[in-house]
């Protein structure tokens, strides 16, 4: 059975970010390469986050996100993204980072991926998320960058 994994938006982003170049290439091999190797989700968020980038990218990052299965955007989701801002993991200004997690915890995703290391990629923010699920009995997945699922 294929672990599985949720692609936060920073990581959709990153297939066409010409201003990055390691962080691009190193995106797209993984994506082509190694992507099926798990059973990769996205979500109804990642897709309205999208919605907002500027033609020619917007089409090409839809059409990235189109075969993934999606991850469904529930009332408990959102009642866990709000438990992550009352405890003052995430502030309010980045609901969306803390619904993110959200998705991946309540689905039991076994990898959130993302670039977004000053919200979501930090040991310290890591920490503090594995604490609040376990402690309010939700599932905490392992949240890395692409590179950290690359074959060597």
């Amino acid at each position: 059975m294929k672990l599985s994994l949720y692609l936060e938006t920073s990581v959709v982003g990153a297939y066409l970010d010409n201003g990055e170049p390691f962080r691009r290439d190193l995106t797209i091999r993984w994506w082509e390469h190694e992507l099926s190797e798990y059973r990769a989700f996205s979500s109804l968020l990642v897709e309205r986050e999208l919605e907002r980038v500027a033609e020619p990218h917007r089409s090409g990052y839809l059409n990235l996100i189109k075969p993934l299965e999606r991850l469904e955007l529930t009332d408990e989701v959102a009642i866990l993204a709000e438990g992550y801002i009352s405890r003052g993991i995430f502030q309010r200004k980045f609901i969306a980072d803390a619904l993110h997690v959200a998705l991946a915890s309540f689905h039991k995703v076994d990898y959130l991926v993302t670039w977004n290391f000053g919200h979501i990629a930090n040991v310290r923010k890591q920490a503090r998320i594995r604490l609040f699920n376990t402690a309010a009995g939700f599932f905490s997945p392992v949240i890395v960058t692409p590179e950290f699922l690359v074959n060597s």
